[in-house]
């Protein structure tokens, strides 16, 4: 029997990359795509991720989980909180969700296992993870022995990404054919600017260093 695959979909440059991947990988008729509307700022990454699914003839679907909002005050949920263009030291940065991967991956795991799914797909990533806690893969292997005891059920939570960094994630859209779509149509950007992004934001700094550095990879393999 074929397996099937819900990936968690931001719209942003990693969870896209990873739905690309997760198409080649299970089929397109066996992936589907949840994101989650959480009283994020910028409501326009699950406008951008609709849009990709639609390119990709994926279906996807946005779950409410407006108590995140609620319960932990952020510069991504709050207009009254600037994104800090530095990490602090010896902390996470205000950009850091408390408890966002933990209840993503709890939720699109229910979603999964009411769909027949097994397989979960996430763009967390410990090489570049932002120090964002919940973004490493000792969290992930522990959360994905969670679920299967929670649900006694055989999930596998696949991330693609943990072990590579910015400029080999281009890479990886390369090589799938979906580097303009990622470069152009997709949301990273704290400031919730397009495409390149506002330019300053921790996150756009960390895209275009990994875009410069794969460009120059390019150069070097030609």
């Amino acid at each position: 029997m074929e397996r099937k695959a819900i990936v968690v979909l931001s719209g942003g440059q990693d969870s896209t990359t990873c739905l690309f991947w997760a198409i080649e990988r299970f089929g397109k008729e066996n992936v589907a795509a949840v994101g989650f509307d959480y009283g994020q700022r910028h409501k326009t990454e699950l406008e951008c991720a609709q849009n990709i699914c639609d390119e990709a003839g994926i279906e996807y679907e946005v779950i409410p989980t407006p108590i995140i909002n609620q319960l932990s005050a952020n510069s991504l949920t709050r207009d009254d909180i600037p994104v800090e263009e530095e990490k602090p030291e010896g902390a996470p940065p205000n950009t850091f969700v408390e408890g966002r991967n933990l209840l993503f991956l709890s939720y699109a795991a229910i979603y999964a296992k009411t769909h027949g799914a097994t397989d979960l797909v996430t763009g967390v990533c410990e090489t570049d993870f932002s120090g964002y806690p919940d973004c490493r893969d000792i969290f992930v292997k522990s959360l994905n022995v969670t679920l299967n005891l929670a649900m006694d059920y055989n999930f596998v939570i696949h991330t693609p990404l943990m072990w590579i960094n910015k400029a080999q994630t281009w890479e990886m859209a390369d090589k799938l054919g979906v580097l303009d779509l990622v470069y152009n149509k997709t949301l990273t950007c704290y400031n919730g600017v397009m495409g390149e992004g506002c330019g300053h934001c921790p996150a756009c700094t960390l895209r275009r260093r990994g875009y410069e550095e794969f460009m120059e990879m390019k150069k070097c393999t030609k």
